[in-house]
């Protein structure tokens, strides 16, 4: 019997990004941060809850706000400030989340 893939979702803006390989991290938070390397999990949008493709988790590490910088920028294929004012927008109150690194299947 095969296991349910486990759900991601992502805001639909990031859509594109991800699809052609452009953003290849997601920052969450420990809530949204159970995954382990190699697992495959189905991706929707945020907003509508449509599914649009499949990644493989291929690393989950801590890291700390005040640790994100232009390469954590570069691989969500953002601005740096864009990035912080993003995840300090979702997070608010969190100084440790954790980096999901990710390709599409």
């Amino acid at each position: 019997m095969t296991r349910p893939l486990k759900q991601m979702t992502f805001y639909h803006r990031f859509e594109k990004d991800i699809l052609s390989g452009a953003k290849t991290i997601t920052i969450r938070n420990h809530a949204e941060a159970d995954f382990l390397p190699g697992e495959i999990v189905s991706v929707s949008t945020f907003e509508t809850g449509r599914w649009f493709c499949n990644i493989q988790i291929l690393s989950v590490t801590p890291l700390e706000v005040d640790d994100i910088d232009e390469r954590h920028a570069l691989q969500e294929n953002m601005p740096l400030d864009e990035l912080l004012a993003v995840i300090s927008r979702i997070y608010p109150d969190e100084k440790s989340l954790y980096m999901i690194c990710f390709k599409l299947c």
